[in-house]
């Protein structure tokens, strides 16, 4: 795959199920860079607003759109690609577009989106560059009129017009870069050298010095071009080209896709989306709600995740974190992976990486809360993992059949040592992925949170940062390139009390406490000079 940057149309909070917002590494941005702002509205011109993942910015804009048909919008397929498990067709949760207005605030008309259909995936063998098209079924009709696809590819030169409500300057934190009114240039189509980062299936497109190209959250919006003296869409904004120009998905090449979409004559069904009721998209690492046999109806709830997965300051190798302030939001999913309910982490009880790797944040809401708003809650196990018990590793985007294979005495990450951890056996099935920190490994009910997941061994080196090793009792060392290893959590129940408190002195308690000391490794430890970045 090409190394290229696209324009992403949501800004996300961290990394991981969702997605960051890029900007363009072309010169300072203004929302359709070079253009102005429009004097008239287009009837077909829209913005697609989802609730989730939502924009960064408070219009809630992501994405532009071009209205085909009464119910259907042509928008890029990373666009529709922000649904939680990034499945290549299915039903969405709070998304609606705004067609035929100015401002992405008011006016036109607002719809709600019922069914997306996207052309590729970055899974898809055919390759994704060239075909980032897809269509949003809208739940009601909008009386816009529809812009026709162009008959035929543009030829070099032919003059274009582009237009969104791209950003205006490369501070995703800053307001004033989010535009509310409609932006557009007239530009051309350039020869395809002149996009080194092309690929078949793109249009070239911008002014050739760059300076009139389109620009972050213009992504999906349409390249029009003349024909029998009214506009007709060429193009979606797929990504930037390194030349500062802008490659667009040529779509008069997929009209047939369209086409059999939009007639009922040739839909795809819905893909198969797995059951990840209860999980917690944390951007960078995932989570999950639980309970112990202490937890009580009106206790704030907990939620667990790696240690690593910590903000701020990670627990330093020998020693734990213990009763510090936290303020993190804190999604549980529904089945397909959107919000069911959405509470604060207020509390982190406890963070470790020695021993096991486990951080338990104490929510602002009660597990009868929680219940009330429909939440899953997972029971936490007080059994060790042994070889062969099969587990499910549950994240946002979808869930792995995974396998114990066996339970390794000492596993040595950098400084950080972990005793009887589990090692997956190696399968298609279970190839745990960077952002897939924190999972919960589930027992066959699927219900019980027997332990985490938190690293694999990346590049094949031994006991360095993100490629873990495991040291036997005399010395010997094995480190295998793609191993990976979760960590066991029965022991947690035994340091909680009523009340989700913590009390790392009860009888049966074995986590490490806060006044630990780093203990003097052996001769395989490393000086963690960056942080551990885990799977």
């Amino acid at each position: 795959m090409r190394n290229r940057i696209q324009v992403r149309a949501a800004a996300a909070l961290t990394t991981g199920a969702a997605v960051t917002a890029t900007l363009m590494t072309a010169p300072p941005a203004q929302a359709i860079m070079g253009g102005e702002e429009s004097t008239r509205a287009y009837s077909f011109m829209g913005s697609f607003q989802p609730s989730y993942p939502a924009p960064p910015r408070p219009d809630g804009h992501g994405c532009g759109v071009a209205v085909l048909a009464p119910q259907w919008v042509l928008t890029a397929s990373h666009c529709a690609g922000k649904n939680p498990t990034g499945a290549k067709t299915g039903v969405p949760s709070g998304w609606k577009v705004r067609v035929g207005s100015l401002d992405t605030t008011s006016g036109g008309e607002v719809a709600e989106v019922d069914h997306y259909y996207r052309l590729a995936t970055n899974r898809d063998e055919g390759g994704f560059w060239g075909r980032d098209v897809a269509l949003l079924h809208l739940r009601t009709p909008v009386r816009a009129e529809p812009v026709p696809i162009a008959s035929a590819t543009p030829p070099d030169n032919t003059p274009v017009r582009i237009m969104g409500w791209g950003m205006t300057c490369d501070d995703s934190n800053d307001v004033a870069c989010f535009p509310t009114r409609l932006k557009e240039a007239d530009t051309v189509v350039q020869p395809a050298a002149e996009c080194p980062s092309g690929t078949d299936g793109e249009l070239c497109i911008g002014h050739a010095d760059g300076s009139v190209a389109a620009t972050n959250m213009d992504s999906g919006g349409p390249a029009l071009v003349r024909e029998d003296d009214r506009w007709a869409v060429a193009g979606v904004v797929s990504g930037p080209d390194h030349s500062g120009k802008t490659l667009y998905t040529d779509v008069t090449e997929h009209a047939d896709w369209i086409n059999g979409i939009v007639t009922g004559t040739d839909v795809p069904p819905d893909d198969h989306i797995p059951d990840v009721e209860g999980t917690v998209d944390l951007g960078n690492c995932a989570g999950s709600v639980i309970n112990t046999p202490a937890s009580r109806p009106q206790d704030p709830a907990l939620m667990l995740t790696n240690g690593h997965c910590v903000e701020g300051q990670r627990p330093a190798p020998g020693t734990a974190l213990v009763d510090q302030p936290a303020d993190r939001e804190v999604h549980i999913a529904d089945p397909q992976g959107y919000p069911r309910t959405t509470g604060r982490a207020e509390r982190l009880v406890y963070a470790t990486m020695t021993g096991t790797d486990v951080a338990l944040y104490r929510l602002d809401k009660t597990y009868a809360q929680l219940q009330a708003e429909g939440a899953k809650v997972f029971q936490l196990t007080s059994s060790a993992v042994r070889p062969g018990d099969p587990l499910t590793l549950a994240h946002t985007s979808g869930r792995l059949d995974c396998t114990a294979e066996t339970v390794v005495p000492r596993l040595q990450e950098g400084d950080y040592r972990q005793t009887d951890a589990i090692r997956y056996a190696t399968s298609e099935d279970c190839s745990p992925w960077h952002g897939t920190s924190g999972a919960a490994l589930l027992a066959p009910d699927g219900t019980t949170v027997m332990g985490i997941h938190n690293t694999h061994n990346t590049g094949g080196e031994q006991c360095t940062d993100n490629n873990p090793c495991e040291v036997e009792q005399d010395g010997t060392v094995t480190a295998v390139q793609g191993r990976a290893y979760g960590q066991q959590v029965h022991m947690i129940g035994a340091c909680l009390t009523g009340g989700s408190e913590l009390d790392l002195s009860r009888e049966g308690c074995t986590l490490t406490a806060a006044t630990s000391r780093p203990e003097r490794h052996d001769r395989l430890s490393r000086k963690i000079s960056s942080p551990v970045r885990r799977s």
